[in-house]
């Protein structure tokens, strides 16, 4: 594998409740690669396997077939908790991914801790303090004034920002992004997208994101990819994405995939 291929999924296959009912294949042969450095957008109507295409690359279930490669290491069979110390992750609720009864420095604390052995005594230094302090001023969001307080107090949009500060505090090989601003008001949701590259930016960290939103697909990143009934049926570079528009995306959809879009929430963001 090339150096600076940070992520390889190669023929992912995923059916779940086989033999049943309620069979449903989420992935079917996908087949995707990131070079260090790439910020991927992925949109698809409900069902493409968005979702489950993140949860594979993180270890929630096994695969069926195929193999996942991170940082040129084979981590198909590795377990979800060895994989975490090398993802970081946001989710669409808010409340996952924070412990609401640790207050903002404590949460930080078990961030920057993450992967580490956990022993009986842990005390968060005056360094430390001084480095969360930084790192959340840079936030805008007068968090670093707030250090004491449970995060269980903080609004969607606050809570949502400091998981975001926590999934990148050890610079991740690669970051996951899995529709994390879709429970947040307009407002919010695009403060916490500009934070969202900020982050990716100065971290040069590779990351993946989520979303229904076809036009913050576009504006974000430097690649976009389609998915559609468990397959990657699009996938645009920077220079491709400048010149596309939510009409032609939605064009292209209609031409790969031989259906009309519609009843989607995919629509709803045009």
């Amino acid at each position: 594998m090339a150096e600076k291929e940070m992520l390889i999924l190669r023929e992912v296959y995923k059916t779940f409740n086989p033999g049943t009912i309620t069979e449903k294949t989420a992935l079917n042969g996908v087949n995707l690669t990131l070079a260090k450095g790439d910020f991927v957008t992925v949109i698809g109507g409900n069902g493409a396997g968005k979702s489950t295409m993140l949860n594979a690359i993180a270890g929630t279930f096994p695969v069926d077939r195929g193999n996942i490669l991170l940082g040129g290491r084979e981590i198909t069979r590795l377990p979800e908790h060895r994989r975490a110390a090398l993802l970081g992750r946001v989710f669409q609720d808010p409340m996952t991914g924070t412990a609401a009864s640790m207050n903002i420095e404590e949460n930080l604390a078990l961030a920057n801790r993450r992967g580490q052995p956990r022993g009986l005594r842990w005390g968060i230094t005056a360094k430390e303090r001084e480095q969360y302090r930084e790192k959340l001023s840079s936030l805008e969001l007068g968090l670093e004034n707030r250090m004491g307080s449970k995060v269980g107090l903080l609004s969607g949009g606050q809570r949502q920002a400091l998981t975001l500060l926590m999934a990148t505090l050890k610079h991740p090989e690669l970051l996951l992004l899995d529709e994390h601003t879709a429970a947040l008001d307009p407002k919010t949701a695009e403060k916490v997208l500009r934070l969202t590259d900020q982050l990716i930016r100065e971290n040069g960290l590779t990351a993946i994101m989520v979303t229904h939103n076809m036009k913050d697909a576009l504006a974000l990143g430097n690649r976009t990819i389609m998915m559609h009934e468990g397959r990657v049926i699009l996938d645009l570079d920077a220079e491709q994405k400048k010149e596309m528009t939510v009409e032609g995306l939605l064009e292209q959809f209609e031409k790969v995939s031989g259906r009309e879009l519609s009843n989607d929430r995919m629509l709803l963001t045009k």
